[in-house]
């Protein structure tokens, strides 16, 4: 199981217009090449006019898988620069189709490769991108008289809060990869004044910016 990776904040579809053709770009989250495979099918039988469909993915564990169609455009002029574009922003578990509807003027090999990766960095740029990062859960629980003091500790330490309960004592949900690290430390703060609740492992998004691609 990846530990951390990046992919997108979300699905996104951009469309442009390049020389009389219309590019349609698609960006999907995906977990596995099966998932991937049925998305692109039901992308080509909404665009069974369209004159090609063409594709790059990146899914799964290390080694990944990596998938590049061209669907009929100049071999190298499509799914490739896709790819590229895919891996420049270091995405995985995300699948890229661009949808041609040809407009009478041919781009040539330089111009479809212009194309086909502006569309995607265009549309990665929409979507946004997050790091998940697989993190460790607990609950800590203290008197209310130390709210403000952890807090602090917890934004100081950029830590991510998840919720806050409060009842006889103040409960705090708390996620991260350091939690043994960062549970040792508020015992030390609070003199022992703290207990902890662990929880599951999940994992959680951080956005990130997206930078261009060459």
């Amino acid at each position: 199981m990846n530990q951390t990776y990046i992919t997108i904040a979300k699905d996104e579809t951009t469309e442009q217009i390049i020389k009389k053709s219309r590019f349609i770009c698609a960006l999907h989250r995906v977990t596995n090449e099966e998932e991937a495979r049925e998305i692109i099918s039901t992308t080509k039988k909404m665009h069974t006019k369209a004159n090609h469909n063409c594709y790059a993915f990146i899914v799964g564990e290390t080694p990944e898988i990596h998938r590049s169609s061209d669907d009929g455009e100049p071999s190298g002029t499509a799914g490739v620069p896709i790819l590229e574009v895919l891996k420049a922003q270091q995405v995985k578990n995300t699948l890229a189709i661009v949808t041609r509807y040809f407009g009478g003027t041919k781009l040539g090999t330089g111009g479809l490769l212009r194309a086909y990766a502006h569309a995607t960095t265009s549309t990665l740029t929409k979507a946004g991108l997050v790091q998940r990062r697989l993190e460790y859960t607990a609950t800590a629980f203290v008197d209310y008289s130390y709210l403000n003091q952890i807090n602090y500790f917890f934004q100081s330490k950029q830590i991510k809060v998840i919720s806050t309960d409060f009842s006889d004592k103040v409960a705090l949900t708390i996620a991260s990869d350091q939690l043994p690290v960062i549970k040792k430390e508020l015992i030390e703060l609070l003199n022992n004044n703290i207990q902890f609740e662990d929880g599951p492992r999940k994992y959680y998004e951080y956005p990130i910016e997206a930078t261009n691609s060459r």
